[in-house]
């Protein structure tokens, strides 16, 4: 993991208690963040773990709110940069695959309006109220996003039809944010491969052992190793902004 002093700066990380986000926030908060972690106002794991972080002395707070909704995705923002007097770093993974293994391209009934509707609402519209919500805040200090793309978004298959489509669109507007926000802010995305999470465990082992031997390095990624990249670009890359950067173990190679 990369080493970077951020005492007293102050980060957003949306779905931030379990997989990825939980993962990136123990590592900005190790680092002397404060970090605001979103989660779901009904998840009953949240408090449990926030809880948790605190015990062990790291700078967390709660910050319910579920980005699919308009309206209380801004007002979690909002309470989140009161809470902390300010906002430098805003993270976007918080999203849903909704399908727990992999939908066959083909089943084209699978792909229903709902479907649709619950994957672009979270993943992609979701992350544009939060990254809308933030701006203000992010503008006062020079601060970043990265937001949470995937390989599905450029040449792979991915869970499902509609949630490769809300990965290529978050690479999309992780461009034209960065086109926006510019120069104040500095706008980024990683595209995560094959990540053992929550969100891959209920997959066959034979579909993960597929996913190893398909990689270049022999192995599937862990959410350290994407939270590691989402510090390298929040915490330095001074002169990158508007990119994706694939984090696969070679596994589209």
């Amino acid at each position: 993991m990369l080493a970077a002093d951020l005492t007293g700066k102050r980060a957003l990380v949306t779905g931030g208690v379990s997989g990825i986000g939980l993962a990136t926030v123990k590592a900005l908060a190790g680092m002397g963040a404060q970090v605001a972690a979103n989660h779901l106002p009904d998840d009953d794991t949240a408090t449990p773990c926030i809880e948790g972080l605190v015990a062990e002395g790291l700078s967390v707070i709660g910050a319910p709110g579920d980005v699919s909704k308009p309206g209380e995705a801004e007002e979690m923002v909002h309470a989140a940069v009161n809470a902390m007097g300010g906002l430098d770093y805003l993270v976007n993974n918080a999203a849903t695959p909704i399908t727990k293994v992999p939908i066959d391209m083909g089943d084209l009934d699978a792909m229903s309006e709902e479907f649709w509707n619950k994957i672009l609402t979270t993943n992609v519209v979701g992350s544009f109220r939060c990254a809308k919500a933030a701006a203000s805040a992010l503008r006062d200090g020079g601060g970043a996003i990265v937001n949470l793309a995937s390989i599905a978004g450029i040449n792979s298959a991915g869970s499902s039809m509609a949630y490769g489509a809300g990965k290529a669109a978050i690479i999309n507007m992780t461009k034209n944010l960065a086109r926006g926000l510019g120069p104040d802010v500095r706008v980024n995305a990683v595209a995560p491969g094959h990540v053992e999470s929550p969100w891959t465990a209920h997959w066959s082992d034979e579909k993960r052992a597929a996913d190893r031997a398909a990689s270049i390095l022999g192995r599937n990624c862990y959410p350290d190793d994407i939270a590691e990249a989402i510090v390298f670009f929040l915490a330095g890359a001074g002169a990158v902004t508007g990119q994706t950067l694939v984090i696969d173990a070679g596994l589209t190679l």
